[in-house]
């Protein structure tokens, strides 16, 4: 066993992304409470952040902490009061009775882990919790994260994020929300606001909404890991690997979004060969499963991103078909947003005034108010029609709107290069 603090850091911030989700979701099905799964869980990684860097790394680090959690819960129900109570009233064959019970509770902790997990994915995004809320619960829970780094990954204060954490859990106890294997029709019902949660965690790190950082790929990987899980879970869900095609298939650029200086850089200047092949490998395959099964707009947006992952040069990428796949994803989950995109394929198809016409007739709706892609769609649209100085107004209007440092620099330096253009 070796002492070396820095190397038992690592070694138990990489168990403890392995086992955390399995140790709540276990504790959680013995106390049918969340919350107090959750403070028995972070008591077993205090124990551990105490232990291993005087005694060393265990041999089997993850069985460690799983039996580290079964003693912390036994002690848990030892110390409950009614538990007390009939000891003391009904005497020793209660005790024995109670001590078996308790060893069958105790067994439960290593069974059904899929099961346990499933229940974990699904308290965590129960609708009785506000998005941010959900988002929160699940990098907690399921991800592993702690509260400053949650806080860090949204560029919120720890408080805000503490707080939200502590909301979730309380509103979840306040509601009488059971820690239950959901029904298949709840989780017909329900699979949509989990995939929506995962996705937004993804999207938070692929296009980082605020703060100096184009992307925060360590997002990219939790939600991609959550999303393999509940691909596991429910293999028969064709929109679980629709979501998991897509996250890999766009999480493949992630190395060539970003040049050597850290700047940004856009799908059609990114060097194709840095993409990772070994992801568009897996998203493939996963688009494959889902079509097999069935899929819907996840599955639609995973095949849209595999029309580039197939293209070897941007200038093979086959527009065509993507504009009519946003015209389908359009028809079955309506959306100013797919339409603003669909207009960006139509015109890199040939024929952008007819996209800048789309993009216009988006003016007007409330949720694109205050979004800075739409005027950069508009400014490449315009470009492309040479009518550079209007173009080079929208991406200086884009540039204005967006809360993010590294597309604000991304946008000046269009809005820039288009002026010179024009002058010339």
């Amino acid at each position: 066993m070796t002492t070396d603090p820095a190397h038992v850091r690592r070694v138990l911030d990489a168990v403890w992304r392995i086992e955390s989700a399995r140790l709540v979701a276990s504790l959680a099905r013995l106390t049918r409470n969340v919350g107090l799964a959750e403070e028995l869980a972070q008591d077993t990684l205090v124990i551990a952040l105490e232990q291993w860097p005087r005694d060393g790394v265990p041999d089997e680090p993850g069985p460690w902490l799983r039996a580290t959690a079964k003693h912390r819960a036994i002690d848990r129900l030892r110390r409950r009061q009614r538990y007390t109570e009939k000891l003391a009233v009904l005497g020793r064959d209660v005790e024995h009775h109670e001590r078996d019970r308790e060893d069958e509770l105790v067994d439960t902790l290593d069974d059904h882990i899929g099961d346990d997990l499933l229940r974990l994915i699904f308290t965590a995004a129960h609708p009785v919790l506000s998005t941010e809320g959900k988002v929160a619960l699940t990098l907690r829970l399921l991800a592993g994260l702690s509260t400053p780094e949650i806080a860090r990954a949204f560029l919120i204060p720890e408080a805000t994020a503490a707080q939200r954490i502590v909301r979730a859990k309380r509103t979840l106890a306040a509601a009488g929300v059971e820690f239950t294997m959901p029904t298949p029709t709840e989780i017909a019902e329900r699979v949509g606001t989990v995939l929506g949660v995962i996705y937004l965690v993804f999207n938070e790190g692929y296009s980082a909404t605020s703060g100096a950082d184009w992307a925060r790929p360590a997002l990219c990987q939790e939600a991609m890991r959550l999303g393999r899980t509940l691909a596991g879970l429910l293999p028969d869900e064709p929109e679980v690997h629709g979501l998991v095609a897509l996250m890999e298939l766009q999480a493949s650029r992630l190395p060539a979004r970003i040049d050597s200086a850290g700047r940004p850089v856009l799908l059609g200047d990114q060097d194709r060969r840095r993409w990772d092949r070994l992801l568009i490998r897996l998203g493939l395959d996963a688009l494959e499963r889902a079509d097999a099964l069935g899929g819907g707009p996840y599955t639609l947006q995973a095949a849209i991103a595999a029309c580039h992952a197939r293209a070897h040069t941007a200038e093979d990428t086959d527009w065509a078909r993507i504009a009519a796949l946003y015209e389908v994803l359009a028809y079955v989950q309506p959306s100013p947003v797919v339409r603003l995109n669909q207009a960006v394929a139509i015109g890199k198809a040939g024929d952008p005034a007819r996209g800048l016409a789309v993009v216009d007739a988006l003016g007007a709706e409330r949720a694109l108010r205050g979004y800075a892609q739409l005027p950069a769609v508009r400014g490449e649209l315009l470009a492309q029609l040479g009518r550079l100085a209007e173009a080079a107004a929208e991406f200086r209007r884009a540039a204005d709107l967006t809360a993010n440092d590294s597309e604000r620099t991304l946008f000046s330096g269009r809005a820039a290069s288009l002026d010179t253009e024009s002058a010339s």
